[in-house]
C-alpha cells in the first residue's frame, strides 16, 4: 500500500509540475504579447525589442573576434619574437588605411551596430 500512495502522490506532483509549465508559457506569450503592443503604442523604445531578438545570434562573437584578430597577432608578434607578423601586420593596416574614407566609416560603422557600440562618433572625431 505504501507503494501505491507513493506512485499517487508522485503523479499528483508530475501533473502539477506540468501544470504550472503550461501556465508559465502562457503568461510569458501574454507578456510578450503586451510588450509588444506597448512598442507599436510608442510607450516602449523599440531598441530593447530588438536587442532581446539577437540575444542568441553569434555575430557578435564572430565580430568580436575579427575585431581581436591583429590584437592576437601583434601579441604572438612580440612574445615570439617574429618580426614578420609584425611586419605583416603594419602592411595590412597600412592597406586598410589607404581605403576610402567611407568605406572604412562603413566598416566601423557595421561592426559597431553589431556589437552595439556608439562607435561611429568616435571614429569621425579623428
Amino acid at each position: 500500500m505504501i507503494w501505491f500512495g507513493l506512485a499517487k502522490m508522485a503523479l499528483k506532483t508530475g501533473a502539477e509540475v506540468y501544470k504550472n509549465r503550461q501556465e508559465s508559457k502562457i503568461l510569458n506569450s501574454l507578456a510578450e504579447k503586451k510588450h509588444l503592443e506597448r512598442v507599436v503604442a510608442g510607450e516602449v523604445e523599440y531598441k530593447n525589442t530588438v536587442l532581446q531578438s539577437h540575444k542568441n545570434d553569434l555575430k557578435d562573437e564572430f565580430c568580436l573576434l575579427l575585431i581581436s584578430l591583429p590584437i592576437l597577432l601583434l601579441a604572438w608578434s612580440v612574445f615570439s619574437d617574429d618580426p614578420d607578423i609584425q611586419m605583416k601586420l603594419d602592411l595590412f593596416f597600412d592597406r586598410f588605411n589607404s581605403f576610402p574614407m567611407w568605406f572604412q566609416a562603413l566598416i566601423v560603422g557595421a561592426f559597431s551596430t553589431i556589437l552595439g557600440v556608439r562607435g561611429v562618433s568616435a571614429f569621425k572625431k579623428k
